[in-house]
């Protein structure tokens, strides 16, 4: 399956996308669905439902976030070797972790914000798994059995705040618009290989990132796992499993950062496409 929200910031509802491409209103559908949203009882419940049945969804209807906000935004750092060779990072010997504010968490389609001030804002298209049951201290093995789907993140960076500003990344992550998610949550039945899927950004049209999540250092599953060791995983948390090479930061022979008044657009393989716009604060 293939499900979205859909409505004003903070008030979104579900839907999905039939066979046809045509997004449908689930909002009557899951009126006898009790289990915890994203549990892997509830996606059964909604597998069993005709999508092709229900109403289409209004063409002028907002598309927000793929899923609800969550409790935890993680992200994973310098996960690709060839993004850390281009940043000057050596190849990490275990996951780095950090989290993104929940006020970063946006949708596929939204602005986003360049905040006042900034003067390196760049562009990370990740591929975003989103859990589905609680994990805590889980193997490998078992993690994958902790998943309910994958979606599209952009890890929005202010690289200035995040390395020049007396430390920790978490300055540059979290800034108002920097998280979008989507548009879609894809089920993980419709992704059976996470660690084979393209990925890529282009600005004003202009390919940044081509990239592959087979050149990850680590894979899904034992990301998963390591985060959590030390993170507890609630449904609906999603981890941002790190950007292949092609940052703004990485260009030769001289860096490119966003500005407003520029178009985005990225996306992973089966996992739709955001499309947005950059403004200034």
């Amino acid at each position: 399956m293939k499900l979205l929200r859909f409505g004003e910031t903070g008030r979104e509802s579900w839907g999905a996308l039939d066979p046809d491409g045509n997004i449908r209103n689930l909002v009557d559908a899951l009126d006898g669905i009790t289990d915890r949203e994203l549990s892997p009882e509830w996606l059964a419940q909604l597998s069993a439902i005709d999508i092709s049945t229900l109403p289409f969804l209004k063409a002028d209807r907002r598309i927000g976030p793929a899923i609800p906000r969550p409790l935890n935004f993680v992200c994973i750092g310098l996960n690709y070797a060839d993004h850390a060779a281009e940043t000057g990072g050596k190849i990490p010997s275990e996951p780095i972790i950090f989290l993104k504010s929940l006020s970063a968490f946006s949708g596929p389609y939204d602005d986003i914000i360049i905040p006042r001030g900034a003067a390196k804002t760049d562009w990370e298209v990740e591929l975003g798994v989103v859990i589905g049951s609680t994990a805590r201290n889980v193997s490998e093995a078992a993690a994958m059995d902790h998943v309910a789907g994958y979606c599209v993140v952009n890890d929005v960076s202010e690289r200035a705040y995040q390395t020049e500003r007396g430390g920790t990344w978490d300055k540059g992550k979290g800034c108002d618009s920097f998280g979008p998610v989507g548009p879609y949550l894809v089920t993980k039945d419709e992704v059976p290989d996470p660690q084979n899927l393209d990925l890529w950004t282009e600005v004003d049209g202009v390919r940044m990132q081509d990239g592959n999540t087979r050149t990850m250092i680590f894979s899904v599953q034992a990301v998963v796992s390591y985060v959590s060791q030390f993170i507890t995983l609630h449904p609906g948390d999603i981890i941002a499993t790190g950007t292949p090479a092609g940052v703004g930061m990485g260009k030769k022979p001289a860096p490119i950062f966003l500005r407003p008044g520029q178009s985005l657009k990225l996306g992973v393989q089966g996992l739709g496409e955001q499309r947005y716009k950059t403004v200034a604060a």
